[in-house]
């Protein structure tokens, strides 16, 4: 963990927390990227220069932006307009399970008026977004044994268990044909989106066939009858993120296998239990297995979804510094990804986050050549040395 405060000038009553994280996703495959992900390079791209390498955008080059801001008024104005604090930790892409401990050791030093936060896309290239709610996360990982070794397909099959066949079909389950999650429990406590939510998200025009476009798909999945927005901001998901088991290499090998494997996360709304969906996937699991099944249910990382209210003064004092600098107003929209920082600080410390950054979806975060296009890096800094000023004040 990076700590790090100054104390503002004299007589500066507000507090601001920057948080951001430092560790990155693993470069893997590396054989697709363009250049060693470790070492960045200025590259051109189709809108101009651009930072290509891991972590360019999540989070190292977002931090940056408000790093950069906070050297800009060092320059020229001697120091930050009010007191400021930085925590930039190591462990976001696990799931940040010391941060919990780091922030009750630390909460009176951490005690802000409002966390400011980067690690998030704009609406587009010319559009900023606040964004007002996180999806929490579950993150499991399935293991399905069956006989005490790999058999011979020939000898053993049509009589012995095949926990490959057993898992695809345990998961083929999860949802029915309309999208709906078939976990016991598993929608107690998500609310509807109110319907001036609903009129705000149609207004915003979201363009769901150039999002998919993007990345080679055509048609919509997920649940029957919702608009994009609202699944990707307002509803949960459950995804099988990996599977494996058997025999994978070259060539062929007749084995039933012993064991079988699959990695299967939950995108979670405001309102859902982590430890209700986790119990609940458990019993669903269980529910299926036959005799002769064992399975072991390992859970890497979890946090609820998080709401932000969208009439705080931060908030109004955000999207008057962004008009600013992109002269047009703030989308308010609501974020698809997890970020479980946001939930211990509410938790633990009882501070709301503001939410705003300067990637878009062309990215390619998670992916090889993740990139940082050069001029929402200098929007990022711009906003956030007018940002600085406005919160200072608000």
């Amino acid at each position: 963990m990076v700590l790090g405060h100054h104390p503002g000038p004299t007589g500066s009553g507000r507090h601001l927390l920057f948080y951001g994280h430092y560790d990155v996703q693993p470069p893997e495959p590396l054989e697709l990227w363009t250049n060693p992900p470790f070492e960045p390079v200025m590259a051109e791209g189709p809108n101009g220069p651009r930072v290509v390498a891991r972590g360019a955008v999540d989070d190292k080059g977002q931090v940056m932006t408000w790093l950069e801001a906070l050297r800009f008024w060092h320059e020229t104005a001697g120091g930050p307009p009010c007191r400021i604090t930085v925590m930039v930790e190591g462990e976001e892409e696990t799931g940040s399970k010391n941060l919990p401990d780091f922030l009750d050791a630390n909460a009176d030093a951490l005690r802000a008026d409002v966390v400011v936060i980067s690690d998030s896309n704009l609406w587009d290239r010319d559009t900023p977004a606040i964004v007002t709610s996180v999806r929490g996360l579950v993150y499991t990982q399935v293991d399905i044994t069956a006989a005490n070794k790999d058999l011979h397909s020939g000898l053993y099959g049509g009589s012995a268990l095949n926990p490959i066949n057993l898992i695809t079909r345990i998961l083929g389950d999860l949802k029915d044909e309309a999208g709906t999650i078939l976990v016991p429990g598993f929608y107690d406590g998500v609310a509807e989106p109110s319907a001036a939510q609903r009129a705000q998200w149609d207004a915003l025009g979201f363009d769901e066939a150039a999002f998919l476009g993007g990345v080679g798909l055509s048609v919509p999945a997920g649940e029957a009858g919702r608009s994009a927005p609202e699944r990707l901001w307002a509803r949960p998901t459950a995804d099988v993120n990996g599977i494996w088991g058997g025999y994978t290499g070259e060539g062929a090998k007749t084995v039933i296998p012993a064991d079988a494997h699959a990695k299967v996360s939950f995108r979670l709304v405001p309102g859902q239990s982590p430890s209700k969906v986790i119990a609940g996937f458990r019993d669903f699991i269980v529910d299926r297995l036959p005799e002769d099944a064992q399975v072991k249910i390992q859970v890497f990382s979890y946090g609820e979804g998080i709401a932000v209210p969208s009439d705080s003064p931060f908030i109004r004092a955000a999207q008057g510094a962004l008009t600013e600098v992109f002269g047009r107003p703030a989308v308010l929209a609501g974020g698809g990804g997890s970020l479980p920082v946001v939930g211990q600080i509410k938790e633990i410390l009882d501070l709301d986050c503001l939410l705003v950054g300067f990637g878009l979806d062309d990215d390619q975060v998670h992916s090889p050549n993740e990139k940082f296009d050069l001029v929402c890096f200098e929007r990022g800094i711009d906003s956030h040395i007018r940002m600085l000023a406005a919160l200072a004040g608000a």
